[in-house]
């Protein structure tokens, strides 16, 4: 009796460390995002979710932390950069202020006249090989850039229908000095500030206005205190899902390739929503009271001439390749 006593303790024994082991095998790496539930990114980090648990057969697993709980973009990009377990989402602007200073450009305003522009370059090789560089440099391994954020628009306390309505506009822009330089060329006074804060200043009358992409902003509400929406389109958006590179090089090469398949997959899920959505959120805008403006051919024209300062600025070119405005424009064609 004792004996089997004896074998039934080690076999248990046996099953508690190989379940610890799974356990301990078992990923979890979480995304956090400004986004609030619902929106179309939030929508598509479900999706991503959903496919990596499939992919993985449960041995990876996404946590998702809308609505900036882990922390602003630059903190979950801090969180990444010290090997923590986290996902977000980013762009060029944000990669230009951590040392990779070309990929800067891909936000400057008016930059792209149509999304397939957007997505051509970030398909070129100049795009993989600055890729390359924001693992070198910035810490960070790209496992998705093909995610339609959306065209980005200015939503505003009073309106704007000429390029003299923006100058000393106290506008809200993400905390990178690109987007602050891209509204500054317009005569704006931009404030880098976190999108959970926006609301309240909006409220409070320490900011005029905010840009983002049209779901962004209805999801956000910030159209209760601000009702003047101008479609000016300023950035075709794509956005890039990073990882840290300490973190994605400890995976196997299997559960990488899992991880940057499913992401672009949900990127495709996405990218319908937000192609669908932006109809019907415009149609909510007026329904509550938004007036919303489409800038006329003349205004549209003073905005992109306003806008080429931007790619001449000392402070930004001075740091940039060569001629990289050129470089560019000929890698989205």
């Amino acid at each position: 009796m004792k004996h089997k006593t004896a074998l039934v303790l080690s076999a248990l024994a046996a099953a508690a460390m190989a379940f610890s082991a799974q356990a301990a095998d078992k990923i979890t790496l979480n995304v956090g995002y400004g986004n609030n539930p619902g929106e179309p990114f939030d929508l598509g980090c479900q999706k991503w979710k959903e496919l990596v648990a499939e992919r993985s057969k449960g041995t990876i697993e996404l946590e998702l932390y809308p609505s900036q709980q882990l922390g602003s973009k630059d903190e979950v990009m801090d969180q990444m950069v010290a090997g923590e377990p986290v996902a977000t989402l980013t762009d060029g602007a944000f990669y230009y202020d951590r040392g990779v200073h070309d990929m800067g450009i891909v936000f400057g305003p008016f930059l792209f006249n149509t999304w397939e522009e957007a997505f051509k370059l970030n398909d070129s090789k100049w795009f993989k090989d600055q890729s390359k560089k924001v693992e070198d440099v910035a810490h960070m391994k790209i496992i998705s850039a093909n995610w339609k954020y959306g065209a980005r628009h200015t939503l505003t306390t009073k309106p704007i229908k000429t390029l003299e309505d923006f100058k000393g506009l106290k506008l809200r822009v993400p905390t990178n000095q690109i987007q602050i330089k891209g509204f500054e060329v317009l005569g704006a006074a931009p404030t880098g500030m976190a999108l959970g804060e926006v609301y309240t200043a909006l409220q409070q009358g320490t900011i005029d206005g905010v840009e983002n992409p049209i779901p962004v902003l209805y999801n956000g509400k910030f159209h209760e205190v601000a009702k003047y929406l101008l479609l000016d389109g300023h950035v075709y958006n794509v956005t890039n899902i990073v990882v840290g590179t300490e973190f994605f090089n400890k995976l196997t090469p299997e559960q990488q390739k899992i991880l940057i398949d499913t992401c672009n997959e949900a990127g495709e899920y996405q990218n319908k929503i937000v192609d669908g959505i932006e109809k019907d959120l415009l149609a909510k805008f007026k329904e509550e009271g938004v007036t919303i403006t489409d800038p006329s051919p003349e205004f549209k024209k003073q905005l992109i001439e306003a806008s080429k300062k931007f790619y001449s600025d000392k402070d930004l070119s001075s740091k940039w390749s060569p001629n990289l405005y050129d470089t560019v424009k000929a890698a989205m064609k």
